[in-house]
């Protein structure tokens, strides 16, 4: 497992997880919900946490969240701003 932290927060994808799930309008609880239709064990606490850089994501998390946008991983990462 991969382990991505700036030294300030545990992750450096909640910011762009929380602009892509309110540019879709959905709530912290339907975007757990549809990740978890996917094999994935994500709660409304999880994702919440997420935004907040409260908690590590696992790279294969990152993965689930990109594939679930449609948008690359580096973007998520904030290394590119191309989705």
């Amino acid at each position: 497992m991969k382990i991505y932290w700036n030294g300030h927060s545990k992750n450096i994808v909640g910011n762009k997880v929380k602009e892509l799930r309110k540019a879709q309008g959905i709530s912290q609880k339907t975007l757990a919900a549809r990740l978890q239709t996917e094999g994935f064990e994500f709660t409304d606490l999880t994702i919440l946490r997420i935004e907040q850089g409260k908690r590590f994501v696992p790279d294969y998390e990152i993965v689930a969240i990109a594939n679930y946008f449609h948008v690359s991983t580096d973007y998520l990462l904030g290394i590119t701003d191309k989705k």
